[in-house]
């Protein structure tokens, strides 16, 4: 039986072992009242999740073999070339590259280590950090924009139309809001 969140139970519907009266030690059947996608819903999610997936593992691949850096830590540079002073708070950076602050605190240290990012502790209360782009973080940043965007548009951008990149646009702002409102 298919479980999963991208379809339905196979073709005899929920796994009768998995209600009332399944052997002790088995999980149970999905909930009651489960919306499994249909099939365009199915192929839909597919798509996308093939595109979470696959997508930055070529830019990543890419851009580590190009530039040196991976996809992660090329975005946290990017963000932060394109905001005044080069400068945001960790809070925000992390918010902006859609990463924990675990996750962007370990890699500001790998790229504080290289030169290419400060982190300078904000005075007041609290603890608050900002990432600080380096003169030299600027350089790497704008040497890999190139590369960047020549796989961007190969992977992506150049196999869709107008129509397409709008729908793309629309959509992406319509998950992100749904993940918001979570």
């Amino acid at each position: 039986m298919d479980t999963s969140t991208t379809g339905a139970p196979g073709p005899g519907g929920p796994d009768p072992r998995g209600g009332e009266g399944a052997e002790a030690g088995e999980p149970a059947g999905p909930p009651a009242g489960t919306r499994w996608l249909d099939g365009g819903e199915l192929a839909a999610w597919l798509a996308t999740s093939a595109i979470m997936i696959s997508l930055p593992a070529a830019l990543d691949a890419r851009m580590q073999r190009e530039s040196g850096m991976t996809f992660f830590e090329y975005m946290v540079l990017s963000v932060l070339s394109e905001e005044p002073e080069n400068t945001m708070q960790m809070s925000d950076l992390a918010a902006r590259t859609s990463a924990s602050l675990s996750r962007l605190s370990h890699v500001a240290g790998r790229l504080e280590k290289r030169g290419l990012l400060a982190r300078v502790r904000v005075p007041g209360p609290g603890r608050r950090t900002n990432a600080v782009l380096t003169g030299a973080g600027y350089g790497e940043v704008v040497a890999a924009a190139p590369g960047h965007v020549a796989a961007v548009r190969e992977y992506l951008v150049d196999g869709l139309g107008p129509a397409e990149l709008a729908a793309l646009r629309r959509i992406g702002a319509s998950v992100e809001a749904a993940i918001d409102r979570t």
